[in-house]
């Protein structure tokens, strides 16, 4: 595998995983660990799972060699995923089944496994060994490692105010270098999605907020 650049996002994904791992410690965590979360059909431990295991991904992800067709952004991957578009949480690419197998391994195996690829994905993104182009066998595509890192980052930072929803905590703050890209990744969805009208009415008048999902 060619050796990478370092690129303008895998500092930024570097410090949002180390928010999230301060973050998925709290006792609170392990303690409701079976009750229900915020969204739905997910416990506590599910969702916890499913939040760390975006840094898994990247782990398993960033060492591998490329051989799908590569996306030309990551809007492109969101207006293709069929989570987005899928209407139950029932739907197939809502499959909560790795989350609850997950969770039933415990909180203390959740932790070691962050640990272990935290520390292998750090390895891979500072050494220059992170692939450029970066499969997500899932999906049928590929994506450049920036979009990928966005793509994760995206994750952990909602799901990190899903599960601090859940046990009702402040969610976490996250360094701007992490969240901006998280932000504008968002903010351009929900363009693409509602129109540029919808999202400054929302944003700036009062009488005129609307539902602006990204999503």
């Amino acid at each position: 595998m060619a050796q990478a650049p370092f690129g303008q996002l895998d500092e930024a994904f570097l410090d949002g995983a180390t928010t999230c791992s301060a973050f998925l410690r709290a006792d609170a965590v392990r303690t409701s660990w079976g009750a229900a979360s915020a969204l739905p059909e997910m416990s506590v431990g599910a969702l916890a799972c499913h939040l760390a295991r975006q840094v898994s991904r990247a782990a398993e992800l960033l060492r591998a060699s490329p051989e799908l067709p590569t996306l030309a952004s990551a809007d492109q991957h969101y207006a293709r995923a069929a989570w987005v578009t899928a209407e139950s949480v029932h739907d197939p690419a809502n499959d909560r089944t790795t989350d609850d197998a997950e969770a039933a391994l415990g909180f203390d195996w959740m932790v070691q496994r962050f640990d272990t690829d935290l520390a292998a994905v750090t390895e891979q993104l500072r050494s220059g060994t992170a692939s450029e182009v970066v499969d997500i066998p899932w999906q049928g595509w590929s994506l450049r490692r920036e979009d990928f890192l966005r793509t994760r980052l995206l994750e952990i930072v909602v799901h990190s105010a899903d599960l601090a929803a859940s046990l009702e905590l402040p969610s976490p703050e996250f360094p701007d270098a992490a969240f901006s890209p998280v932000l504008d990744l968002l903010a351009r969805l929900a363009v693409g999605r509602h129109g540029q009208a919808a999202v400054i009415g929302s944003l700036t008048r009062r009488e005129r907020t609307r539902n602006i999902s990204a999503f």
